[in-house]
This record gives structure tokens, sequence and C-alpha cells, in this order.
């Protein structure tokens, strides 16, 4: 089975290895026809801390490597704003 690679915006560095990317994703209401966005945080194993706040990453799924640490960071897309 593939392993599954998202692609967020980090929003916390301050952990050692360690980052929180929020990844943003759109459905439309089922009763409202709206267009909703829905976020969820990832936390993402970063082993030589190369990711900065702000920047856009992709993230695959990995065996559990922590307590809440299920995916690796696989590249950096973009920097962010700094």
């Amino acid at each position: 089975m593939p392993k599954r690679v998202l692609e967020g915006v980090v929003v916390s560095d301050k952990n050692d290895k360690t980052i929180v990317v929020k990844v943003e994703r759109r459905l439309r209401h089922p009763v409202l026809k709206k267009t909703v966005r829905l976020s969820k945080k990832y936390h993402a194993h970063d082993e030589k801390n190369a990711a900065k706040l702000g920047d856009v990453v992709r993230i695959e799924e990995t065996r559990p490597l922590s307590k809440q640490k299920h995916w690796m960071l696989l590249e950096t897309v973009a920097a962010g704003k700094a």
C-alpha cells in the first residue's frame, strides 16, 4: 500500500527534530452547498531541523516514531516569509 503524502504549512518548529504541520483541505458542505475549509495539525519528524516557521512542506506517512509522530518530512516546497 502506498504511503500518504500531504502538503501543508509549518506552524511550529520549537521542538528538536519535530515540526507541526497544518494541512488544510476543502470540501463541499452536504446541506449548504458551500465550500468549507477544514484543517488538521500533524507532528512530523525533521531529522536535520531544516524546516522553519511558515515553510510549505510535504510530509509522508511512516511508522510510529513517538506518541504523536507518525509522519516524516519529505521536502520543503517553498520557503516561508520571515
